[in-house]
């Protein structure tokens, strides 16, 4: 088994597809209500492969070489799986809520690596 991060990426595109922003505030609750429901259901049916849940994304900041400042991309939330395969872990995600019911973009997937050795 090994461990793999999923990113969910939410874009402005994805946003406008859904047409939330057409929805008035009573259906963006219960859509709301009803992602957060199915997001609950898909946790429970993959609580063996869920390492660590994740959580929602806030605002971004960035540190470099000249310093820190306010930044952003389409990350929108995290979770940790373990799988017996890169492909496996892709699966768990097919027709995940972040996108068949929120306004989400994808879930992105790739290993997380061992440190390499000195």
């Amino acid at each position: 088994m090994q461990n793999f991060l999923a990113i969910f990426t939410a874009t402005e595109a994805s946003r406008a597809r859904a047409n939330w922003g057409a929805l008035s505030a009573s259906d963006v609750a219960q859509k709301r209500a009803a992602g957060v429901a199915a997001w609950n259901d898909w946790v429970e049916q993959n609580k063996a492969a869920i390492v660590d849940p994740g959580s929602p994304i806030g605002k971004t900041k960035r540190a470099d070489a000249t310093g820190v400042s306010d930044s952003s991309n389409a990350i929108s939330a995290y979770c940790i799986v373990s799988a017996n395969s890169h492909e496996d872990a892709a699966r768990l995600f097919e027709n995940h809520p972040h996108f068949t019911i929120f306004p989400g973009e994808a879930v992105e997937i790739m290993p997380c690596l061992p440190i390499p050795a000195a």
